[in-house]
């Protein structure tokens, strides 16, 4: 074997090298660069999937949002399309109505007050002794002159029958100095005796006469005592808890006495007003006239008793600046009791031939107090009115209003001028429509519906799309 030349050997270039691992030509492979075109495609179409399959909900939520209430910061809700254009396009809002109708509107004032017994009595014992019988029940209803309570009278009894004799005693001494006294008249007419025996004998029959009228005053007294042991009633009325126990010495020095008895029937109210509303009350009282007065319970909703007004009190307290005034009623039913708390109304006027709404027709803004009118076409006119009295939930309208117009009372908020209207007469589904007591129902609408600015509403179409189904009568944001 030769040996080799080294020149003959050349080396390896870079070319080679690329060759040996697959890239002949010592060029870049095409097959890499088509690599990145294809994942550069790939990507482009997802994102374009993405945006066109996102924009396509987006536009089926916002149509179907269009006919419901969004949450608030929501652009396209349903009262963003009722105030938008006069009707609102094909929109209808579903609102509750009531009729205005002709009447009279009473005036009353208001107060709260307390139930006070006309007459009040604490039974106590006038004489001392122990007590032997109680003819009465706890709770017991008695009338005047009914037996309460028996106390022993027999100490009394002998009193009396010790003045009786000694009555007796000075009787049969007063007739033997009379027969004396008539003697020594004729004694003194014969020259017998001197004018000062006489004198003396007609002295002594004075004493006996004035024993004789104190006897007769301590026979009264007894008598009065043993009256007094038989204690009774000094009213009608209601006996309360019964204070002392059947065997007890009373005396009548005791603080305490036996029993209660207060007057119910008729029974009094104490209540206070405002003293800016005297004037009217004097002069009606002034007038002759009668006040009702209506008492109602604690929580101003039922009738317990009517009854009128007595009088009020002869000066304004400072404190509060309210005056008192005093109610009598009849409470034939036992419905007022003593301490009781109620509310007052105080009937001082009635204002006739008034348009009588619902309050909550009422309106205000800067145009003044305002009510929607549903025309015959169902849709909704803005009429200014003038109130002449508010009366709880009824409103007295002096102008603007005829008798049967028909307003809106629930779902003013999504109305303006022209609105079409779908009208009810009651709440319906799950609104949030005040009840009779004034007080907001709450509402069933989901809490997540509620939208961002900048952010579509990412509550899913089908559920907005039944909101005018189960309607929001009152319009009001939950």
């Amino acid at each position: 074997m030769g040996h080799l030349n080294p020149t003959n050997l050349a080396e390896p270039t870079l070319g080679d090298e690329r060759a040996r691992q697959g890239h002949p030509g010592g060029q870049a492979s095409p097959t890499k660069s088509h690599r990145w075109l294809w994942f550069l495609a790939i990507v482009a179409v997802a994102v374009l999937g993405f945006w066109y399959f996102r924009y396509a909900r987006t536009s089926t939520a916002a149509q179907a949002g269009g006919q419901s209430t969004a949450g608030p910061g929501g652009g396209s809700s349903a009262k963003g399309q009722g105030r938008g254009a006069p009707g609102g396009g094909a929109f209808v809002v579903p609102v509750v109505v009531a009729t205005a109708q002709k009447g009279d509107l009473p005036v009353y004032f208001n107060g709260l007050g307390t139930v006070t017994a006309f007459n009040t009595v604490t039974v106590r014992t006038r004489v001392d002794g122990q007590i032997v019988k109680i003819n009465f029940q706890e709770g017991q209803m008695v009338h005047q002159g009914d037996d309460l309570v028996d106390i022993d009278s027999r100490p009394y009894q002998v009193q009396l029958e010790q003045a009786e004799g000694q009555l007796a005693k000075d009787q049969a001494q007063l007739r033997d100095v009379q027969v004396d006294y008539e003697r020594y008249q004729l004694l003194y007419k014969e020259g017998v005796i001197p004018k000062q025996q006489v004198d003396t004998q007609q002295a002594q029959v004075g004493q006996y006469e004035g024993s004789i009228k104190s006897d007769q005053g301590s026979i009264d007294n007894a008598k009065l005592q043993i009256i007094y042991s038989h204690i009774t009633a000094p009213i009608s009325g209601r006996i309360g808890l019964r204070l002392v126990d059947m065997g007890n010495i009373v005396h009548a020095a005791d603080q305490n006495g036996l029993l209660v008895i207060t007057q119910l029937q008729p029974i009094a109210v104490i209540f206070a007003l405002p003293q800016d509303q005297l004037p009217q009350v004097v002069v009606k009282l002034r007038a002759g006239g009668q006040l009702p007065v209506d008492a109602y319970d604690r929580d101003n909703t039922m009738k317990i008793e009517s009854g009128k007004l007595l009088t009020i009190d002869n000066q304004i307290d400072t404190t509060t600046g309210t005056y008192k005034l005093k109610a009598v009623f009849d409470n034939q039913q036992s419905l007022l009791f003593p301490n009781q708390f109620v509310n007052v109304h105080l009937l001082v006027d009635v204002k006739r031939n008034l348009v009588i709404v619902p309050t909550a027709a009422i309106q205000r803004g800067p145009q003044g107090t305002y009510v929607y009118v549903v025309q015959s076409d169902n849709t909704v006119k803005i009429q200014n009115v003038t109130l002449a009295l508010t009366a709880d939930d009824k409103t007295g309208i002096s102008s603007g209003l005829n008798a049967g117009d028909i307003l809106v009372t629930d779902g003013q908020d999504k109305l303006q001028d022209g609105s079409k209207v779908n009208p009810s007469t009651s709440p319906t589904g799950s609104s949030s429509a005040q009840n009779a007591n004034g007080t907001q129902q709450p509402s069933a609408e989901p809490a997540n519906t509620q939208t961002t600015p900048g952010r579509r509403s990412r509550t899913p179409a089908g559920q907005n799309a039944q909101a005018p189904q189960q309607g929001h009568p009152s319009g009001k944001s939950q």
